[in-house]
């Protein structure tokens, strides 16, 4: 019997975010940080993930992040799910140590087996970064669930946050955006074979480059791109830092076969809810697609590139890092400068 995993939730991916203002709304009375000297970084930046300082030199990252099948495969969603979560270590400079699971499972309508090769997927994604999965827990729920709880640890002098960049940065991503679209598409039956191996190779790919990133003083600030898009998040990292971003629409990596889903109208329902929360901050120079920047500037990653303001004088040092990683997008795509009116503006 084939399974198709999609078809037993209502989302996939980090598609399933709780839209920013949603999240704005539940996290309005609840910051932590200031009162607990330690906790160097908590909710009140929206980072990647919580910070705890240990000693005098070393800080704990602990992240936890799941969510429902974004492809039917069941090993290929654990390896999705499990990259996912670790990024959020890489992406504060850090290195993973261990994970737990995190398991929902439909037992009255998916075998249990379906689940461990959901687990098999997860695990060969932790051996890729050098940890292990040491526990978890599972509950029997409505819709599929799988994620991961991960620890890491960072130097402090290394570690990144979403809300530090300066005046003068550039703006780089390691990964082309459009899995939103591709994703919905495949749910939709619309992907092709050779489109949905590309899918998979983007959404499997860990982001280890960013424990290396963590060591360069000149990157200022890093996170990862994920359920709030590409404008979600830098529009994040310009209100955290008190800053305007100019990017050039032309630069931005895109997956190129994406654009056969646009025309398809394969387009997230999150997309939508993305724009929304940040198109307030927004300003679209002239000769840019406004349409289709709107589909694909917010639309929701899943295990996204790393986006990275790193002064000029590191470009080089980032870009021969990015390559030993095998990263292919390392073009800078926008500068950061004074703030302005609009958090974002974005050119041709």
């Amino acid at each position: 019997m084939s399974i198709k995993l999609t078809q037993h939730s209502k989302g996939g991916g980090c598609g399933c975010k709780i839209s920013p203002a949603v999240l704005s709304e539940i996290l309005a009375s609840h910051n932590v940080g200031s009162n607990v000297p330690q906790l160097l970084v908590g909710n009140d930046s929206r980072d990647d993930a919580a910070v705890y300082q240990i000693d005098d030199k070393t800080a704990m990252i602990s992240t936890t992040d799941f969510f429902m099948p974004i492809v039917d495969d069941p090993f290929a969603f654990g390896q999705i799910a499990a990259a996912n979560a670790i990024s959020d270590v890489y992406a504060m400079g850090g290195k993973p140590i261990f994970a737990l699971a995190v398991l929902g499972w439909p037992l009255a309508t998916l075998p249990a087996s379906v689940a461990a090769k959901v687990m098999d997927g997860a695990r060969k994604t932790c051996a890729d970064a050098g940890i292990v999965i040491a526990g978890g827990h599972s509950i029997d729920s409505q819709d599929p669930i799988f994620g991961l709880v991960v620890n890491g640890i960072v130097a402090i002098e290394n570690l990144k946050r979403n809300d530090t960049a300066q005046e003068g940065d550039v703006l780089m991503l390691t990964k082309p955006l459009g899995v939103g679209i591709m994703a919905t598409s495949q749910k939709r039956s619309l992907l092709s074979e050779p489109d949905l191996a590309l899918l998979v190779k983007q959404l499997t790919t860990i982001n280890k480059a960013g424990e290396a990133l963590g060591k360069v003083k000149g990157v200022h600030a890093m996170t990862d791109v994920t359920g709030f898009g590409l404008l979600g998040h830098l529009t994040e990292m310009m209100q955290g830092s008190n800053l305007t971003a100019t990017i050039s629409y032309d630069l931005i990596p895109i997956i190129k076969e994406v654009r056969t889903y646009i025309a398809l109208k394969a387009i997230p329902g999150a997309t939508a809810r993305n724009w929304d929360a940040c198109k307030e901050g927004v300003f679209f120079g002239e000769g840019v697609d406004e349409v289709e920047a709107v589909q694909l500037l917010p639309d929701p990653q899943t295990n996204g590139g790393l986006l990275i303001a790193v002064a000029p004088s590191e470009v080089t040092t980032v870009q021969e890092i990015l390559n030993e990683f095998g990263i292919k997008y390392t073009t800078p795509f926008g500068e950061v400068g004074t703030a302005k009116e609009k958090r974002i503006i974005v050119n041709k």
